[in-house]
């Protein structure tokens, strides 16, 4: 059967930068293994395929697939998504808002969708999980040979190894400046596997205050060589991890404080995250996600 697909770049305002995403329409019927042969077949960091909600009071179900497996969630597909639907289905209402809920092995997820005159659509959701540390010790010497790094250029501040998850685990590298962080690699897969696989999926979110515009707060890389992804332009799921570094190395006021995020700038695929936090008595009481999404390409798929 021919099913209706349409690509995205997530996390930017103009086609051909940010994140791709694919999004197949009408994914039931699909068994794992061939939503796993698709996602292949795209060949993206991710490829959503779209169900019918087992609640129909929300608005789908959603599956997501790396090239190497299932996520239970991940925050690009989950902004891409919401776009999607909310244009195809509520396209006149987005000045005002439209809540796309997305039913994901994680659990339900709300994504608010809006579009302003003249803006690209935008969407935000809550973290259906918060960040927690796994408490996982990494190896400074390892993850410095896998990176091809020298191990002083890794942590700053209260920034050290950590492995933290919002749904998915990552292993968190900070690193001193931007000159490093253009500089790191998968050197070594063997070392990269001793150092990372220990935190249960061996994805490394590297990281470094210095940023390329003065308005942003992070700059990070993301390689997940396992998944198929040798690096991702932008990583939703690892920057709802990151939530959990943010707070606990900073020690931000009680209140609300947005973080932008740039990633992808080194593959040519600038990408922009938006991580809100709100902190009451120290801790993360709430955190979400926020990014644009254009649409880039439709077709069918014959599966």
């Amino acid at each position: 059967m021919a099913r209706i697909f349409h690509t995205l770049d997530v996390f930017t305002t103009r086609p051909f930068e940010g994140n791709p995403l694919a999004v197949v329409l009408e994914g039931e019927g699909l068994s794992d293994a061939a939503m796993l042969t698709i996602a292949r077949e795209f060949n993206l960091s991710e490829t959503v395929f779209v169900q019918p909600p087992d609640d129909p009071v929300n608005s789908a179900k959603i599956r997501i697939f790396t090239p190497g497996g299932e996520l239970p969630f991940a925050g690009h597909p989950t902004v891409g998504t919401a776009i999607l639907l909310a244009e195809l289905r509520a396209g006149g209402h987005l000045g005002e808002g439209v809540i796309i809920a997305l039913e994901e092995k994680i659990g339900l997820v709300k994504v608010e969708v809006r579009r302003g005159p003249g803006q690209v659509s935008r969407a935000v959701f809550d973290l259906p999980r918060l960040s927690e540390n796994l408490g996982i010790d990494l190896d400074v010497g390892l993850a410095a040979r896998a990176l091809g790094i020298d191990p002083l250029e890794i942590g700053f501040g209260a920034h050290s190894l950590s492995v933290w998850s919002a749904g998915v685990p990552y292993s968190m590298v900070p690193v001193r400046s931007l000159d490093v962080i253009r500089r790191v690699s998968v050197a070594d897969r063997q070392a990269w596997n001793a150092a990372f696989a220990k935190a249960g999926r061996e994805g490394a979110f590297i990281y470094t205050r210095e940023t390329e515009s003065p308005e942003h707060h992070v700059h990070a890389r993301m390689f997940w060589p396992a998944a198929g992804i040798a690096e991702d332009p932008a990583t939703g799921s690892a920057v709802a991890a990151f939530s959990g570094v943010a707070a606990a190395a900073e020690l931000p006021e009680d209140g609300v404080h947005q973080l932008v995020i740039e990633q992808g700038f080194e593959m040519g695929r600038p990408s922009l995250i938006a991580l809100d936090l709100e902190i009451r008595k120290g801790l993360v009481a709430r955190a979400a996600i926020g990014g644009s999404a254009v649409r880039v390409s439709e077709g069918r798929i014959h599966a």
